[in-house]
């Protein structure tokens, strides 16, 4: 129980980029899991779901999950993708104090990371307020943050 952050994450334009790469997609898909992953996972992140491209993580500090975040768009950006592809993961951060029942974590928090991965632009994280209250004024190398007003 406690506070965790949690991260919402999946390909902007999977569709398309699945029809554009047919069979070569399959190549796709894996790397971008493979780069979820282990960046998560190395950031003390734990896998709670996937689905597609989509994944759902938490990760027990908000500092560590916005420097994951960070990290694996870097990677994207970085990544020999097979014929010139563009891979653009839209992520969505907000940290909680959620419910955990059998089937794992319920409750709004988990509502509003999910949310926020879904209103992300591909190459950008979102942060709940929560979890930018939390990361305070040092951020990870080469991130900037650019106020929304709440939706």
């Amino acid at each position: 129980h406690g506070t965790v952050t949690f991260a919402f994450t999946d390909i902007e334009g999977s569709t398309a980029l699945l029809k554009r790469l047919g069979d070569d997609y399959g190549d796709v898909l894996s790397a971008h899991r493979r780069l979820i992953r282990n960046t998560f996972t190395a950031h003390d992140g734990v896998e709670i779901d996937t689905q597609g491209d989509a994944f759902f993580f938490a990760f027990p500090r908000a500092r560590d999950a916005v420097a994951a975040a960070a990290r694996v768009q870097r990677e994207h950006v970085e990544y020999g993708w097979p014929h010139d592809a563009e891979v653009r993961v839209r992520i969505g951060l907000h940290t909680g104090e959620p419910t955990i029942g059998e089937e794992g974590y319920l409750g709004l928090d988990v509502v509003r990371a999910a949310r926020l991965s879904g209103v992300a632009e591909g190459g950008h994280v979102l942060l709940s307020e929560s979890t930018r209250a939390l990361i305070g004024s040092k951020l990870p190398d080469g991130v900037s943050v650019y106020p929304v007003g709440e939706h």
